[in-house]
């Protein structure tokens, strides 16, 4: 069970499209289930400041949670596809897109099973993703696959982390995807445009708002 008064979400039937594992999916639904709201509502200040000066073309939204950056890029004139492992979160990011007008195309997979068409984003937006690690760096090579030529990949986490030992809550930081594992896969395609850590805008609220820097990785396909 989750927090009292909350009740465990039980995750719907296979049929629903649902492509990844189901124990990744009742993680997060749980998560979701167990708050109204987890996140701030507002687009990433890093997805914000670095987006602002991209021409609009088809964006992913890597990991969207409750749909605050699908709607901003949306807002923005992009053409927007939207993946997530909970259904919760889907759901309420559905919502809130309806509550704003915009389209967004919501998908419900994980990076690594989801039909993505390859080379096709002018930007993969990936915005403090929790994206497992495995040997044959699948996921850090899905956000490359992603990337059509002339796009940007945009990758941003908390700074600090991935540096941590394991706590006591299981969360171990070798387990997941940082910017730094992306970087090591560039090749001469790819032109890194920012590689930094920076003061995080820190929104009002939400899960995370503790963490106070960013690491910042833009990267744009060359062909």
């Amino acid at each position: 069970m989750t927090a009292a008064g909350s009740p465990e979400y039980e995750a719907s039937s296979p049929a629903d499209g649902y492509v990844g594992d189901p124990a990744v999916r009742a993680e997060w639904d749980n998560r979701y289930a167990d708050r109204q709201q987890l996140w701030s509502g507002r687009p990433n200040g890093a997805l914000v400041a670095e987006a602002a000066g991209l021409t609009p073309g088809r964006a992913l939204d890597v990991g969207c949670g409750e749909g605050a950056d699908a709607i901003w890029l949306a807002r923005g004139g992009w053409d927007v596809t939207a993946i997530e492992v909970s259904g919760v979160a889907l759901e309420r990011a559905a919502g809130h897109a309806r509550d704003a007008a915009v389209t967004v195309r919501w998908t419900h997979a994980a990076l690594t099973e989801a039909a993505l068409a390859p080379a096709s984003f002018d930007l993969v937006s990936a915005q403090y993703p929790a994206l497992l690690r495995t040997p044959d760096a699948a996921a850090e090579r899905a956000l490359l696959a992603a990337v059509a030529p002339g796009g940007v990949l945009l990758i941003v986490h908390h700074a600090g982390v991935e540096t941590r030992r394991a706590d006591d809550g299981d969360f171990d930081p070798a387990d997941y995807v940082w910017p730094s594992m992306v970087a090591d896969l560039l090749d001469e395609d790819w032109e890194v445009e920012v590689d930094e850590q920076r003061q995080r805008v820190i929104p009002d609220g939400g899960a995370g708002a503790h963490h106070t820097d960013d690491l910042v990785l833009r990267v744009r396909r060359l062909r």
